[in-house]
């Protein structure tokens, strides 16, 4: 048998990793050249990366730039960003910046690529992930960068950590006098908002400011929404120069499997959008000692316990919840909790994605499984906060909720003001309706 080659030995032979191979969304896989699926017109749903290279990368000519991506950042034919600006007369890119999973994305959760020179374009790729405003700040001027671009496809997701690279390359930005460009993308999950507002206390990795769980903004809208309301009270205040180079022909009514758009894993456990539509709200899942699939092929819909058994399944669908059902299914991990154990549980299955409700559904979810006496939170080496579930959920609230018995109507209700307030505070940051 040949051994697998390291995650070294792919960077140095140009070898993308295996997870970033892009996948086609199935329901655009008959769509006929040119059209946006999902009757949103003939438009075709043109990502800003695109938009911006049509026109020759104009936006960018006589800066020093400096790329915050990962493999998601591709044009329509497959290519990157950073090969096309690379190989593009006239511009001066003079570094690249790669998050959690890395630049090429060869890393698992909660890692990274060390730096290196990228093999296919000789840049030199920085390490910026859990790199706050000041370290970032720092990698900037040590590359020299005047214009920071970002380009990476986020799966709408408070504790997905995408985001919070962005902010703080946003802070950064702003203290070395660079201007900052979004290249935007669909949200994969549409224009909804729900789940928990994060309270002061409980910052982290996964959950750095106060927005909503679920928050149903693209980053470009995100950006905008940290510009206005978060970095003004970010150190000595103040805002960044900022830019979003707009995705045309997208409707947030859209899914990502009508866009008709490739679909490059964010990381090696969201593969599909189907996986990102789960994740929403079985993100929960890790910070439980409840298998959330990873090591299988369906992380985040494979939720499962050696501990369970086949009542979980029934009491799921007995539940009646809007749009999704839950398959009886067993599965062996082959890393992460419960490896080579076998884990009875659920594959949930999203049959309406527009009444589909995921952090509701995964309420419920938890509801039920803390019915089994395997059931426990995860523990972390944090003393002051050490359930995981209160990083993810961004308070402690949650979980006390659940431990105290309250019905899901008394969980789920407990945030709906929060939702309406983030509502209308994002709403004059919006680009697409």
């Amino acid at each position: 048998m040949t051994a697998a080659p390291s995650r070294r030995s792919l960077l140095a032979g140009g070898t993308a990793a295996a997870v970033a191979a892009p996948l086609l969304a199935r329901s655009a896989a008959a769509a006929p050249s040119g059209q946006t699926v999902g009757g949103h017109g003939a438009r075709p749903v043109t990502p800003g990366a695109d938009v911006a290279a049509a026109e020759g990368w104009h936006i960018l000519r006589d800066r020093k730039v400096g790329v915050v991506s990962n493999p998601t950042g591709v044009l329509r034919d497959a290519g990157h960003v950073v090969d096309s600006m690379a190989a593009h007369d006239g511009l001066n890119i003079v570094g690249v910046f790669g998050p959690e999973h890395g630049f090429r994305g060869s890393a698992q959760a909660g890692e990274s690529e060390p730096e290196f020179k990228d093999p296919r374009t000789g840049l030199t790729v920085y390490d910026a992930y859990g790199a706050d405003g000041a370290k970032m700040a720092a990698l900037f001027r040590k590359a020299g960068v005047d214009t920071v671009v970002f380009d990476i496809q986020d799966v709408g997701v408070r504790f997905y950590t995408y985001i919070w690279t962005m902010y703080h390359s946003m802070v950064a930005a702003r203290q070395t006098g660079a201007s900052f460009v979004v290249l935007d993308r669909p949200n994969p999950i549409g224009r909804r908002a729900d789940g928990p507002l994060l309270r002061p206390g409980f910052a982290s990795g996964v959950g750095l400011k106060p927005i909503i769980q679920q928050h149903g903004m693209t980053v470009g809208e995100l950006a905008r929404y940290f510009n206005g309301e978060l970095l003004p009270h970010e150190g000595d205040g103040g805002q960044a120069e900022l830019e979003v180079v707009r995705v045309r022909g997208w409707s947030p009514r859209t899914t990502a499997q009508q866009t008709g758009l490739l679909w490059v894993p964010p990381s090696p456990n969201v593969p599909t959008p189907d996986t990102a539509t789960a994740y929403a709200g079985t993100g929960y899942f890790e910070g439980t000692n409840l298998s959330e699939g990873r090591g299988t092929t369906l992380p985040f819909q494979f939720i499962g316990a050696p501990f369970l058994d086949y009542h979980y399944s029934d009491r799921l669908n007995a539940l009646r919840l809007p749009g999704v059902r839950f398959r009886e299914g067993y599965f062996v991990p082959t890393f992460s909790k419960h490896q080579g154990k076998t884990c009875a549980g659920v594959q949930l299955l999203v049959t309406d994605p527009v009444r589909y409700q995921a952090v509701p559904t995964a309420v419920a979810m938890l509801l039920e499984a803390k019915k089994y006496d395997g059931f426990a939170w995860r523990k972390d080496s944090d003393p002051e906060r050490p359930f995981w579930i209160d990083k993810l959920s961004g308070s402690s609230r949650l979980r006390e909720m659940l431990d105290a018995g309250r019905s899901l109507e008394e969980i789920t209700g407990a945030w709906r003001s929060e939702v309406r307030d983030f509502e209308r505070t994002r709403q004059k940051y919006l680009l697409y309706r």
